[in-house]
């Protein structure tokens, strides 16, 4: 029985970044072995075991044979006679398929090393097109560490893409790897390497929609409607902000995508179509209610936070109460912020100041304010009509609220 460090703990320490998870794999053994030395099975489709005392993953070797479509279409084989290199062999990329001995060794079976050095993404095998998740891993790691695709595997990609296998990407699946493609650095890169691919038309047909759409080139020096998208998601993971921040980014402009093309560059009611898309692609691909509640409102609002200097007290007031300010007031701070990334994201305008967000943030301190309480313990005594009551005391409330805007922002 021997045990390896393998895959992406490997890689990054090679690449001198931080390493959280440490996976194992152990050639020479098998299930009833392990359980006797106190492993703790937990794997549902192959034999994993958490060490006893460090609680890690120690998974045994293994090979895998495609049997249907899609990323669970695999038979397993895991027994002792299975090699360190047969199961190196079933990853998918040269970069993920280095290991590292008790002694420190590097084992490099695939020329995963070198790689790394020249910043490439390459397949190892054939078999890479067997798995649909493939494609968004790799363009994920595109994101990751701004290495470049092969072109070899680029074509695998693409005829991943025409023969439909693709499509047999189950939504939760899409979900994870697109959400942990936002959170990287330099996300852009995901989605020009799905486009490249075309991946994207197939997977995400409301954002690949926007490239190639123009918009008015004194608002927009960039033009390109998918181009600022991307700038914009870009911008978001410069400031570190959250999932749902940078999500929001990505599909605030999605109706400019379905606006007539001779209505171009303008697009008006854009954000109404907006809204309608984000919940049909939220539906889809089953995105968590934090990051499709905070997309509708970046995509129904954002154009409104544009013009905040022009907005009277009484629309800012609605719009405060319509995004739930009061009760959510983190997520207010987190719509404002995905605001700010998409007037940043033009070129030109990263470093320009975006007092419209300063004015929204002081018009919701004043707003809030307004003690709601006192009101209605003050309506109580004067109202005897229970049934008058509530509508009394949100009228007064919004009025004590709109006043305080009024002066606030005077």
């Amino acid at each position: 029985m021997k045990t390896y460090l393998v895959g992406g703990s490997v890689r990054d320490e090679i690449l001198g970044l931080p390493v959280t998870d440490h996976d194992h794999v152990v050639v020479g053994s098998s299930p009833d072995e392990m359980i006797r030395l106190g492993y703790r099975p937990v794997g549902k489709d192959f034999p994993v075991f958490l060490h006893p005392q460090s609680q890690e993953q120690y998974a045994l070797a293994r090979t895998e044979r495609k049997v249907s479509r899609g990323y669970k279409g695999f038979e397993v084989y895991a027994s002792p006679e299975v090699t360190l290199q047969e199961d190196l062999a079933r990853r998918d990329l040269t970069i993920n398929s280095l290991a590292k001995d008790q002694d420190g060794t590097i084992i490099d079976p695939f020329g995963g090393l070198s790689d790394l050095e020249a910043g490439l993404l390459r397949h190892i095998s054939p078999a890479f097109t067997e798995d649909p998740v493939r494609v968004l891993r790799t363009a994920r790691f595109a994101a990751r560490f701004g290495f470049r695709i092969a072109p070899e595997t680029l074509a695998l990609m693409s005829e991943m893409v025409h023969n439909g296998e693709v499509d047999a990407l189950v939504p939760e699946r899409v979900w994870q790897e697109f959400a942990r493609g936002l959170m990287e650095q330099r996300p852009s890169r995901m989605f020009y390497a799905l486009r490249e691919c075309s991946a994207l038309v197939r997977i995400m047909p409301e954002v690949d929609a926007l490239f190639g759409v123009p918009q008015p080139a004194q608002h927009h020096p960039e033009i390109d409607t998918g181009v600022h998208v991307m700038s914009v998601i870009d911008h978001a993971a410069s400031r570190n902000y959250s999932l749902p921040v940078r999500f929001a980014s990505l599909t605030h402009d999605l109706g400019k995508g379905t606006t007539p093309p001779e209505e171009w560059p303008r697009h008006i009611g854009h954000e109404a179509r907006s809204v309608k898309l984000v919940k049909n692609l939220c539906e889809r691909i089953r995105v968590p209610n934090e990051a499709r509640d905070l997309a509708l409102l970046v995509a129904r609002y954002h154009g409104d936070v544009h013009r905040a200097a022009e907005l009277r007290p009484v629309t800012i007031a609605n719009m405060l109460q319509v995004v739930d300010a009061y009760r959510k007031p983190e997520r207010f701070e987190e719509f404002l912020q995905a605001c700010s990334c998409d007037f940043h994201g033009r070129p030109g305008y990263v470093e320009k100041p975006y007092p419209q967000a300063e004015r929204l943030r002081d018009a919701f301190d004043a707003a809030r304010s307004v003690d709601a309480g006192a009101i209605a313990t003050e309506l109580t005594k004067t109202i005897s009509d229970p049934t008058r009551l509530p509508g009394a005391i949100n009228s007064r409330v919004s009025e004590a609220r709109i006043a305080e805007i009024k002066t606030r922002l005077a």
